[in-house]
C-alpha cells in the first residue's frame, strides 16, 4: 500500500520508480555514469488465459510497480507488479534475470541478508519464497496469516521472518520453520503499516501504524520498549491535525544512529534518534517541504535523500549540520540525478494524485444502538399521542380486566 512512487538507495545506486517503470543510476558526480531504465509494461507476459480461485478469469492489471527492494549488499534488486509478477534484476551491471508469476499481488518484498532468496508477501496474507540462485524457480509457500499483510523483514541473521497485517499484528516466525512462531508484538490498535529490524542492533524493531505511532519492540520476546504518539511532537509546523494517517516509509541512518519517519499525506519528514542503551526513541526535528513528499532514503557517509513532487527540484539531499539537519546546495550529483528525473517526469507525473495511500484500511465503525433507540423513541412517542389521556373510567376498566375488586363491592 502506500504511494505507486518510490525511492531506494543501496551504496550508491540509486533508483526512482513510478508506475510501470523506473530508472536506476549513481550518485556519485561522475558525469559518465550509464543510466539503465525498464519498464514492466515490456516484460514477458504469460497467457491469460488462465482461470482464478473460483474460475473467473484473471484481472491483467496495469503493470504498476507496487514494491521493490535491493538485496543486502546491492548486486540484486526486485520488483512485483500488480499483473502478478515478480522480477529479479542482477545490478552491477543491470540486467534483468527472470520474471515469475505470483498467486496474488503482493504489498511488500525482501532479500534474506545471505541474499539467496526473495520473500514476497501478498494481499491474502502469505509469504512466498523464491530463489534467487536458481532465478527461474517456483515459488514456496512459507507462511500465512489470517488477514492481508503490508510488510515483512527478515533478522539480520536470517534467523527470523516478520510479517505486519492489517489486523494490527507483528508476527516473529521461525526462517527455518515458519510455522513455529517466536512472538508476536502487540500493541497496536490500527493495521500496522511498516516494520524495520535495526541494521546495526538485531533484536530491535521500529514499526509503524495507522494508530499513529512509532514503537520500538525487542522483537524476539514481544516486548513493547517505546512508543511515542506522533500527534503530541511539537515543531515548527503543525501538519497532524485529527486527520488519519500511516508511515509510508521508516528508513535508518546507522553512522548517526537517525531514524526518519515519513507518513502518508503530511509534507513532514520527523527525525528520531535511537538511544539504544536505553531503549527509547528520541524526537530530534521535523523536516517540512512545500511539495508532497513521496519518499526518503539514507545513503551512508550522504545524508537524506528525499524525492518530491516538484518538477524544478525532485530530489532534494539533507545533512545534519551542527545537531541538526538540513538541506545542502545542489551538489553535483543532485543536480545530474535531478536532470534525469526531469527528462522522464512522465513516469511519476501520472501518479500524482491518484495514490489513496491507506485510507482504506482503517477498521470500520458501525453504530447500529443509536438508530435503534431514535426508532423506539419515535414508536414510544406515536403510542403515546393514539392513547387516551388516563382517567377514572381508565383505571376502573383496567382493574376490572385484571380482575381485581373495586372498592365497595362485597
Amino acid at each position: 500500500m502506500g504511494s505507486s512512487v518510490g525511492l531506494a538507495l543501496c551504496g550508491q545506486t540509486l533508483v526512482v520508480r513510478g508506475g510501470s517503470r523506473f530508472l536506476a543510476t549513481s550518485t556519485a558526480s561522475s558525469e559518465d555514469d550509464s543510466l539503465f531504465t525498464y519498464d514492466c509494461r515490456t516484460a514477458e507476459k504469460k497467457s491469460q488465459e488462465n482461470k482464478g480461485e473460483h474460475g473467473q478469469p484473471m484481472d491483467k492489471g496495469s503493470d504498476t510497480i507496487l514494491a521493490s527492494a535491493f538485496s543486502k549488499s546491492g548486486s540484486y534488486f526486485a520488483l512485483t507488479d500488480d499483473s502478478k509478477r515478480l522480477i529479479l534484476f542482477r545490478t552491477k551491471p543491470w540486467q534483468c534475470l527472470s520474471v515469475r508469476p505470483v498467486l496474488r499481488r503482493c504489498m511488500a518484498l525482501t532479500f534474506t541478508a545471505s541474499e539467496d532468496k526473495v520473500l514476497v508477501a501478498d494481499k491474502s496474507g502469505d509469504v512466498y519464497s523464491f530463489s534467487v540462485l536458481e532465478p527461474h524457480g517456483c515459488g514456496r509457500l512459507e507462511l500465512g496469516h489470517l488477514s492481508m499483510l503490508l510488510d515483512v523483514a527478515v533478522s539480520p541473521d536470517d534467523r527470523y521472518i516478520l510479517t505486519a497485517d492489517r489486523d494490527e499484528k507483528i508476527r516473529v516466525s521461525w526462517a527455518a520453520a515458519p510455522h513455529s512462531i517466536e512472538s508476536f508484538c502487540l500493541g497496536h490498535t490500527e493495521f500496522v503499516s511498516r516494520i524495520l529490524v535495526v541494521p546495526d542492533h538485531a533484536e530491535l524493531l521500529l514499526s509503524s501504524s495507522g494508530d499513529r505511532t512509532l514503537r520500538l519492540w525487542e522483537f524476539p520476546h514481544g516486548r513493547e520498549l517505546h512508543c511515542c504518539h506522533l500527534t503530541s511532537l511539537q515543531g515548527p509546523v503543525e501538519p497532524w491535525g485529527n486527520q488519519r494517517f500511516a508511515a509510508s516509509r521508516i528508513a535508518y541512518w546507522s553512522q548517526e544512529n537517525c531514524v526518519a519517519l515519513l507518513c502518508d499525506c503530511v509534507p513532514v519528514v520527523c527525525i528520531f534518534r535511537l538511544d539504544a542503551p536505553r531503549r527509547q526513541l528520541v524526537y530530534t526535528q521535523q523536516l517540512s517541504f512545500q511539495h508532497r513528499v513521496w519518499d526518503v532514503a539514507f545513503e551512508e557517509g550522504q545524508g537524506l535523500w528525499v524525492l518530491q513532487d516538484c518538477r524544478e527540484a525532485p530530489l532534494v539531499l539533507c545533512r545534519p549540520v551542527d545537531g541538526q539537519w538540513q538541506r545542502v546546495g545542489e551538489s553535483a550529483a543532485v543536480k545530474r540525478v535531478s536532470t534525469e528525473l526531469r527528462g522522464h517526469w512522465a513516469m511519476l507525473e501520472g501518479c500524482a494524485g491518484t495514490d489513496d495511500g491507506f485510507s482504506g484500511l482503517y477498521k470500520a465503525s458501525f453504530d447500529n444502538v443509536t438508530p435503534y433507540l431514535q426508532r423506539k423513541e419515535q414508536r414510544l412517542t406515536q403510542q403515546r399521542r393514539k392513547s387516551p389521556p388516563p382517567g377514572p373510567n381508565t383505571r376502573t376498566k383496567r382493574m376490572k380486566k385484571e380482575g381485581a375488586p373495586l372498592r365497595g363491592s362485597s
